[in-house]
């Protein structure tokens, strides 16, 4: 199924953000071409997680851009440059997240690819936005969640601040820069008029902490998030929220009375917290009594006694125990995408369904250049380009 089907999406950006909006994009349909450096490419085919590679490339690159196809260009070369923006006349979405200035200093900026073709969609991702001390600054997701204070509601109160251990940032600002994309090229089916699209790591952070942000900032006097000195799982709620060991693993309790816990789980320590506001004053007290209680049982027990009584509960399991589980087996959430090069590269599908139907695809992502001569003669370029394959 290809919902954004006959929408082509230029997209000009690396590493993380720009390449997973664009993705998504892919991902409903949409013809994404890669404009990558020729040789090169996009920065993270070299970007390495544990130096894992597939086919001598990265998987953080291979997972962010399967579906796509590349096309080389050296942006900065004059007829290179031509034949893009006689490309550009023929798309319908540019995807950037170079750091402000970088595109107009190409004549690529929104204004000059706008007279170019009127109903571009054209989005911006950069990391700070374009005006204040931090512009030029790198946009890179540690030093986003460290500049939000994201990294202050994660770790136990003694520990100094503690970042999310995946690109949260990145992918948040991603989801809520396609939404924007998607809105606007609703209204052109509607006005025939295209539209900018800006959106910084920043400004995502910040939405992101929207929940904490917005107590804090309603509070009188104001008060720094306080981290529970236990098992703390959020800055701003009270006991039991959090994950306990037990005799032979963990289990994750979420909000619910003490009372009613104390009850479930047998424990007559916590039926003297009688009184709601003493579950989040008193936090720290009653997760060590949740901690030394819960430790006498194996997780089944415990899970045997409260899940009857629908009280919010889960064993916690690693990757290993979770793919193996059928309650994730049933989702379908893997797929195999395979490389030109004959390559399979295991990795997950899009996460919506649309009418009971998966969005899979089995391209992998593509060298650089894979795809120019075939772009080429897509979009009538061929007049002014050496069809060598490798451009």
């Amino acid at each position: 199924m290809k919902l954004l089907e006959d929408i082509v999406v230029l997209d000009f950006s690396q590493y993380l953000a720009g390449p997973v909006s664009a993705l998504r994009l892919a991902d409903l349909g949409a013809r994404v071409i890669k404009i990558e450096r020729p040789n090169a490419g996009d920065g993270s085919r070299q970007l390495t997680l544990s130096n894992l590679r597939v086919d001598g490339e990265s998987t953080v690159f291979q997972s962010m851009n399967r579906n796509k196809e590349s096309y080389a260009a050296n942006l900065k070369d004059p007829s290179d440059l031509v034949r893009v923006k006689r490309l550009i006349q023929q798309a319908d979405v540019i995807i950037e997240n170079f750091r402000p200035g970088a595109m107009d200093k190409l004549g690529l900026d929104y204004e000059s690819v706008k007279a170019l073709n009127p109903g571009i969609i054209y989005g911006s991702i950069t990391g700070y936005g374009v005006e204040g001390p931090w512009k030029n600054k790198p946009g890179q997701d540690l030093l986003v969640q460290s500049m939000s204070g994201l990294a202050w509601l994660n770790g136990d109160g003694e520990q100094p601040p503690v970042p999310f251990g995946l690109a949260t940032i990145d992918l948040h600002t991603s989801s809520v820069f396609v939404q924007a994309l998607l809105g606007l090229l609703y209204k052109r089916e509607k006005t025939g008029q295209g539209g900018l699209v800006e959106i910084s790591l920043m400004e995502a952070a910040l939405d992101f902490q929207f929940e904490v942000l917005s107590a804090y900032m309603n509070k009188e006097p104001r008060e720094l998030p306080k981290r529970s000195r236990f098992r703390n799982a959020h800055a701003y709620l009270g006991a039991p929220y959090g994950i306990y060991e037990t005799k032979d693993g963990y289990i994750a309790l979420a909000m619910g009375s003490i009372l009613a816990l104390g009850e479930l789980l047998q424990c007559e320590e916590l039926l003297v917290y009688t009184e709601q506001s003493a579950w989040f004053d008193e936090r720290d007290t009653i997760k060590g009594i949740l901690n030394r209680h819960l430790k006498t049982r194996s997780t089944k027990e415990w899970l045997d006694m409260l899940e009857p009584a629908d009280y919010w509960c889960a064993e916690v399991f690693d990757w290993e125990q979770s793919l193996q589980h059928e309650g994730i087996k049933v989702l379908d959430m893997f797929q195999e995408v395979v490389r030109p090069c004959g390559a399979v590269f295991k990795t997950t599908r899009y996460p919506a369904r649309v009418n009971g139907q998966l969005l899979k695809h089995e391209k992998g992502a593509p060298p650089v250049g894979q795809h120019t001569v075939r772009i080429n003669r897509d979009f009538g370029l061929e007049d002014s380009v050496d069809n060598d394959g490798g451009r």
